[in-house]
């Protein structure tokens, strides 16, 4: 059985967290040191939630809802593990 849907679903997983990070005010006046537009924050987390809603839809497309669930819950694991890595860096690394 061929696993691409693995790869595409974890390529979502990864810029939907990123995306979602970045609507956080907190986040945009880390990195930023401003808070971005209400305007931008919304398509943030439309965005980042539509990836994530995405990446389900693959995973459970190609494998059904039993597997396709936990395979989801373990891409997501992965995927806000390591934006969350690398926001502390990047908070280290400023610090």
């Amino acid at each position: 059985m061929n696993g691409w849907f693995h790869g595409l679903a974890f390529v979502l997983c990864l810029p939907g967290f990123a995306a979602l990070a970045l609507a956080m005010e907190r986040h945009q006046e880390e990195l930023f040191a401003h808070a971005f537009a209400p305007s931008l924050t919304r398509r943030l987390r439309v965005a980042g939630w539509s990836a994530l809603l995405l990446a389900l839809g693959v995973l459970v497309g190609a494998q059904g809802w039993g597997l396709g669930l936990v395979s989801f819950s373990g891409h997501t694991s992965l995927a806000a593990g390591l934006v969350f890595v690398a926001l502390l860096l990047q908070g280290r690394r400023k610090a």
